[in-house]
């Protein structure tokens, strides 16, 4: 039987690319994951990936999930040497509809469809927060993006931030101590250069120096592999990047007023689940002084969805079509 597509979906990332179609019944299918890095630009991954997945007949429509912000339907990539217009895409590929949306912004879509092994709660299991309070979704990778979602009764709203390229704010002496050798290397200090992979690498950095150690790892994924596996000095900045995670998921918490729920995604917190169950992720998420019983009763998960921006992006498409 011949398959209808009514979109396509991608989910587009300082690293990877990654595309999708729909069908005719809301389904999600033919996920395919692209390096960026080997392509001149966001046109030659979508071209093949239509070309060797549907060939002539391509969707009418299509809603692309990007990292950093889409401003007048162009977006200039935060960490990735591409600019992408959805003016470039109609004429290019020749859709009825684009639209761009900021990667977190699809994810915070997603979040409320999410269940079951979709999602691992870190901290207590605590009921689901009412289903008209915003949530929050957040998280680490190649870069630190935010995103919030507003509910109600007459749908749900993403709303696009930058808030991981808010400043740093240290919260004892060690992070002070932190503070000041990226402040040396960088000047001003967002919250992205510790949470995300090269942040986690300049806190290993940072934190063999204060202890007078040669940091001896090479790099992120070096530290991420050798911290799960007993590395005194890398499982350190693992923990302390768990703690940093937990305290901006704090505050953003408060900032959002989102008691429907945190949601923690990103390429980093899967790899190092068990550190964030275990270690003081929601220790320091519930350490807000005057407003922790605010914040202790906000339920906190990872999301464990392979593509959480696609199934959001498949969701704005949805609303797209009703428009």
């Amino acid at each position: 039987m011949k398959v209808h597509w009514t979109g396509l979906v991608g989910d587009v990332g300082g690293t990877n690319a990654r595309f999708a179609l729909v069908d005719s019944q809301g389904h999600i299918r033919n996920p395919r994951s692209f390096p960026c890095k080997d392509y001149p630009s966001l046109d030659a991954i979508v071209a093949e990936y239509i070309e060797t997945t549907v060939g002539k007949k391509r969707p009418p429509r299509a809603v692309i999930a990007v990292a950093g912000p889409v401003l007048d339907g162009e977006i200039e990539f935060t960490n990735l040497d591409w600019r992408v217009s959805e003016g470039d895409l109609l004429a290019h590929f020749e859709f009825e509809a684009v639209e761009l949306i900021n990667d977190f912004a699809a994810q915070a879509l997603a979040c409320p469809l999410l269940e079951g092994a979709d999602l691992r709660p870190l901290g207590p299991s605590l009921p689901k927060g009412p289903h008209d309070c915003p949530i929050v979704a957040l998280g680490a990778g190649t870069g630190f993006g935010v995103a919030a979602l507003a509910r109600s009764e007459r749908g749900d709203v993403a709303l696009s931030t930058e808030g991981g390229h808010a400043a740093f704010a240290p919260t004892d002496e060690v992070e002070v101590e932190v503070l000041k050798r990226l402040m040396g290397k960088y000047g001003r200090v967002s919250i992205e250069r510790l949470l995300s992979g090269q942040g986690l690498f300049d806190l290993y950095a940072a934190l063999a120096d204060i202890k007078g150690q040669p940091a001896a790892l090479p790099d992120e994924v070096a530290v991420t592999k050798e911290g799960m596996v007993g590395d005194p000095l890398a499982g350190e900045a693992l923990d302390r990047f768990g703690g940093i995670l937990g305290a901006v998921a704090g505050d953003l918490a408060l900032t959002f007023g989102a008691r429907g729920g945190v949601f923690i995604s990103g390429g980093i917190a899967p790899r190092i689940a068990e550190r964030l169950a275990t270690g003081t992720f929601r220790k320091r998420f519930e350490d807000k002084g005057r407003l922790s019983d605010y914040v202790a009763a906000i339920p906190t998960y990872l999301v464990l969805h392979p593509y959480p921006a696609i199934v959001g992006a498949a969701r704005e498409l949805e609303q797209m079509e009703r428009l």
